[in-house]
C-alpha cells in the first residue's frame, strides 16, 4: 500500500475527511454521485480518493483513459476482488464474476445469442404481455377504489414486472409476480439491496474492497446466502423442468443452453448453468426495475413531455421490435435521457491487474504528462454521473431532464459513444442492453395508453445496489405516483 501511495502522490484529490474511513463515509451519506461531481470540478479528470484504512482509489473521467480501460485494455482491468466476491456470494461464478479473456468470452458465447437483436425481436410480444398484465392489475386497483385517480407505489410493481419478464422471455417460466400476491423471490431480492440505511450496510460497503470476507458476516451475510439459495433453488428447478420438457428448438436463453447441453461432448456443469441463470434473473431485476421507476418519475415531473410521448405512441398497438426502436424518436429520447441522468449503476469499478500505463486526453494539472502510471492493485472508479452531465458535452442544461437534446444531437449528426456509459462499452459491455431497452419501451407505451402520472412527493436518489428513487427521508426505495385512468 505504501508503494501505491508514493506512486500516486502527484495525483490531486481531497484531503481525507476521516483517517479511518477516508471518503467512504461521505460517499455513503451524501446524495449518490454528488461527491464525485464536486471532486472532479475541483481537481480535474483524474482524482485520487482515500477509502477505508488508506485504500487508494482513482476516480477517472478522462475520455481517452476510459476508452483504454474499458476497451483495448479491458482484460488488464478486472473487477476488484471485493466486487467479484459480492457476485460470487450472491450469484455464483457467472458472467459478472468471471475474469480473463478466454473464460469471459466462453461464458459470453453461451449467453449472447439469446440476448441478440434477433432474439429480442422474437421476444417482444412477451414484453407486451407482461406489460398488459401489469396494467390489468392496476385497473383492478381502480375498480376496488371506485376512483379515477389512485396512488400506486411504483417501485414494487416495477420489480415484479422485471422478474416476470425475464422469467418468461429468458426461461419460458412464469414467476407469477404480477398477481399482486406476496412472492418469496421478489421479497428476497428486494430485501437484499433495498435496506441500505443501516450502519452495518455502511461497514460492509466501506470494507469489502479490502476485506471481501466481510460479505459472509452478520445479518447482511445471512441475507446474501439466502438470496443465493433462493435464486439457486428456482434456477435448479427451471433447469430440471426444461431438461424433462426437452425444448431446445427455441431462441430463449433456456433453449440455447439446452441445445449446448445436448451437443456431443458439450455437457455443461449444472452449477455453471445455475450461476448463469441466477445472474440473468438478478441483472434483469435490479437494473430494469430501477430504470422503469425513473422513467415514470421523470414523466410525472414533465407533463408536457408525457403528453407529447402519449400522442407520439397513441397509434401504437404492440409495435414490433423494429418499429419500437425506429418509429418513435421521442420514446427513444425519453429513455436515453433517463439513462443519462439516472444510470442504474453509478460507478464502474476496475482494478489494475499489473502496473500499467494509461493514455490521457490531456495532461494532469501542473504537468505535461499525457500518460498515467497506475500501480498494480489500484482500484479505479469511473463515475458515470460526472461523465453524463458534463456541460462541455451536454450543454449548460446538462443537469436538466430535456429529452429533445437527443433528437437535436441526431439531427446534427452527433453519434453518442462513450459519453453514455450506462451499459458500459467494449468487450465487457452489458449483453442484455437490447433486451432491457425493448422491454422498458414496451411497458412505457402500454402504460401511457391507459394512464397519466403525477407525483405529489419530493423524491431523491439513493444508492442500494443500484440507484433507486425514494421519498425524501425514507430508508428504502419508494415512488408513490398519482395514477389517473384515461
Amino acid at each position: 500500500m505504501l508503494k501505491t501511495r508514493l506512486a500516486l502522490k502527484h495525483i490531486p484529490g481531497p484531503r481525507p475527511s476521516s483517517g479511518l474511513w477516508g471518503e467512504e463515509w461521505e460517499l455513503y451519506h451524501s446524495l449518490p454521485g454528488s461527491a464525485y461531481l464536486r471532486w472532479h470540478k475541483d481537481f480535474g479528470k483524474v482524482v485520487k480518493i482515500n477509502g477505508a484504512f488508506g485504500h487508494q482509489i482513482l476516480s477517472i473521467t478522462d475520455k481517452r483513459a476510459i476508452s483504454f480501460i474499458i476497451g483495448e485494455g479491458t482484460y488488464s482491468f478486472p473487477k476488484p476482488n471485493g466486487v467479484r466476491e459480492w457476485f460470487k456470494a450472491t450469484l455464483g461464478e457467472g458472467i459478472l464474476w468471471v475474469e480473463g479473456k478466454n473464460a469471459h468470452e466462453k461464458q459470453r458465447r453461451t449467453l449472447a445469442p439469446a440476448l441478440s437483436q434477433q432474439s429480442v425481436r422474437n421476444l417482444t410480444h412477451i414484453f407486451y404481455e407482461t406489460s398488459s398484465k401489469l396494467a390489468f392489475q392496476w385497473m383492478k386497483l381502480f375498480d376496488k377504489s371506485h376512483a379515477e385517480e389512485v396512488e400506486i407505489e411504483v417501485t414494487n410493481w416495477a420489480g415484479r414486472f422485471a422478474l416476470d419478464t425475464i422469467g418468461r422471455a429468458a426461461f419460458s417460466y412464469d414467476f407469477d409476480c404480477l398477481s399482486g400476491e406476496p412472492h418469496a423471490l421478489a421479497e428476497t431480492l428486494d430485501g437484499l439491496t433495498n435496506n441500505e440505511n443501516k450502519l452495518t450496510s455502511f461497514y460492509m460497503r466501506a470494507l469489502f474492497w479490502i476485506f471481501p470476507s466481510i460479505l459472509s458476516i452478520g445479518k447482511k451475510g445471512e441475507m446474501i446466502r439466502r438470496t443465493k439459495q433462493e435464486l439457486g433453488h428456482i434456477a435448479s428447478k427451471m433447469w430440471r423442468d426444461a431438461k424433462i420438457a426437452g425444448d431446445s428448438e427455441g431462441r430463449t436463453l433456456m433453449a440455447l443452453m439446452l441445445k449446448a447441453d445436448q451437443a456431443a461432448g458439450q455437457y455443461m456443469d449444472e452449477e455453471e448453468i445455475v450461476s448463469q441463470m441466477r445472474t440473468t434473473i438478478s441483472a434483469g431485476y435490479e437494473t430494469v426495475s430501477a430504470i422503469v421507476a425513473w422513467v415514470l418519475y421523470e414523466l410525472s415531473q414533465h407533463p408536457t413531455v408525457q403528453l407529447e410521448l402519449r400522442e407520439e405512441t397513441s397509434t401504437s398497438r404492440d409495435s414490433p421490435f423494429d418499429e419500437l426502436n425506429n418509429k418513435y424518436p421521442l420514446l427513444d429520447a425519453v429513455l436515453m435521457e433517463t439513462l443519462r441522468l439516472h444510470p442504474a449503476i453509478l460507478e464502474n469499478h476496475h482494478e489494475a491487474a499489473d502496473t500499467i500505463t494509461v493514455p490521457l486526453s490531456e495532461p494532469l494539472p501542473g504537468t505535461f504528462e499525457t500518460h498515467l502510471v497506475i500501480p498494480k492493485g489500484t482500484t479505479i472508479a469511473i463515475p458515470l454521473n460526472v461523465i453524463q452531465t458534463d456541460p462541455a458535452v451536454w450543454g449548460p442544461d446538462a443537469h436538466q431532464f430535456r429529452p429533445q437534446r437527443w433528437i437535436e444531437r441526431k439531427d446534427s449528426g452527433i453519434r453518442s459513444g462513450r459519453e453514455l456509459l450506462t451499459f458500459s462499452e467494449g468487450p465487457r459491455s452489458c449483453i442484455g442492453k437490447a433486451f432491457a431497452l425493448a422491454e422498458i419501451k414496451a411497458l412505457t407505451v402500454t402504460l401511457l395508453r391507459q394512464f397519466a402520472f403525477s407525483c405529489p412527493y419530493e423524491i431523491e436518489a439513493f444508492q442500494s445496489f443500484v440507484i433507486r428513487p425514494r421519498v425524501i427521508g425514507q430508508g428504502h426505495s419508494s415512488l408513490p405516483l398519482l395514477v389517473r385512468k384515461l
